[in-house]
């Protein structure tokens, strides 16, 4: 029999007999996975540790530049002083942050699940629903963790480019689509060139090819203020994703949830780990919801900052590409240097220069207008040094 071992002979002794002679044996992967290259973020923290003496401004990864709002501390040392009971699981479900979302999003609760980041969410997307062989269309360039969850998947990524780089371009987008297209993902505003997709464009292509499914990302949706929740439970090919991570400024406690209609929420829930969210992050992504006024300025100091960014930048002849999230695109000669000298003034922003079509462009996350006033100067020194 094929892997059959001597009686009262275990699996593991063979291995290590296999080991002591040189042979390789190990266990074999899924064989869609041999040319799967993992996520690999670049990452700023370590360079920001080293240097404790001096105040980092950390625009690479599009995270909140300012605290969560103060009853979100408040709510968690509140729990804490209690009996928190963290030996316990997390609510099951988040059923309480369910209804606080209910409310914000106008949507019944049993259209939402609650996941550990939106990251999780666009996973259990994947993971329900692609099979080998599977046909993703994906407008490019995009956020590329989600590449490595369909490719993980065994599926295949179809890459769509407009003509204009910057524009949804959505009648050409339309003709890469068949009906075997199984998902189509969408980041509204896309991640880093700022695209949207309105709603009605949407509504047509779920109803042009209902045998799709259509992921819509919407992690910028507080900074853009438009969305397509409002086709929810209208199409049955429809999820929406968001996060905590960005305008609420909680990523590092990993909060994000999605929304869809009834026929794609059982589906997804049965692979659903209803017990993934912490409890830390329940409490404060209920405590987010109860100050919008909190965070509806820091998206309206974000809006004015954008446009002193995009004056600044034009008075000393560089070209900055705004966008409706809280990142914009700036073109420089050369990226690379410029993001080297101005990490040495304690800014950190992200070199999209390697991506196709995205020559000389770096992506600078949006801080609030005071904190760009100081990012300006010191890019004022880097552009000394150039």
């Amino acid at each position: 029999m094929r892997g059959s071992t001597e009686p009262g002979k275990s699996r593991l002794k063979v291995v290590r007999d296999a080991d002591v002679r040189g042979t390789e044996t190990h266990p074999e992967p899924a064989r869609w996975l041999d040319n799967l290259a993992p996520y690999d973020p670049v990452s700023s923290l370590e360079k920001i540790w080293a240097k404790p003496q001096q105040v980092p401004f950390k625009l690479d990864w599009n995270e909140s530049t300012i605290p969560p709002a103060p009853g979100v501390y408040r709510a968690i040392v509140n729990f804490l002083s209690h009996s928190n009971h963290l030996n316990w699981y997390p609510e099951l479900g988040s059923h309480s942050l369910c209804r606080a979302i209910s409310n914000y999003v106008d949507l019944p609760e049993d259209r939402i699940l609650v996941t550990n980041g939106s990251d999780d969410a666009l996973e259990l997307v994947c993971k329900s629903y692609l099979e080998p062989g599977d046909r993703v269309v994906v407008p490019m360039p995009t956020y590329t963790h989600f590449l490595v969850y369909v490719e993980a998947r065994g599926a295949q990524v179809v890459p769509f480019y407009s003509s204009d780089l910057f524009d949804a371009a959505i009648d050409e987008l339309t003709q890469v689509l068949t009906p075997d297209t199984k998902l189509v993902y969408l980041v509204n505003p896309n991640n880093p060139t700022g695209v949207t997709y309105p709603a009605e464009q949407v509504a047509a292509l779920l109803e042009r090819f209902p045998g799709t499914l259509f992921l819509v990302d919407e992690a910028y949706f507080e900074f853009h203020g438009k969305t397509v929740m409002g086709l929810v439970g209208r199409y049955d090919n429809l999820v929406v994703t968001r996060t905590f991570s960005k305008c609420f400024g909680i990523a590092g406690l990993r909060m994000g949830y999605l929304c869809t209609g009834p026929s794609a929420m059982r589906q997804l829930k049965k692979l659903f780990n209803p017990k993934s969210v912490n409890r830390l992050g329940q409490i404060a992504a209920m405590a987010c919801l109860e100050d919008l006024d909190y965070y509806n300025a820091f998206v309206r100091e974000v809006t004015e900052a954008k446009e002193l960014f995009r004056s600044e930048m034009a008075r000393r002849g560089l070209n900055v590409i705004i966008t409706p999230a809280n990142f914009v695109n700036l073109k420089v000669p050369d990226p690379a240097r410029f993001c080297r000298l101005l990490e040495e003034e304690g800014v950190y922003v992200r070199d999209r220069s390697s991506l196709p079509r995205m020559e000389n462009y770096v992506r600078v996350s949006i801080p609030s207008v005071a904190q760009m006033h100081e990012v300006i100067r010191r890019i004022d020194r880097v552009l000394a040094r150039l």
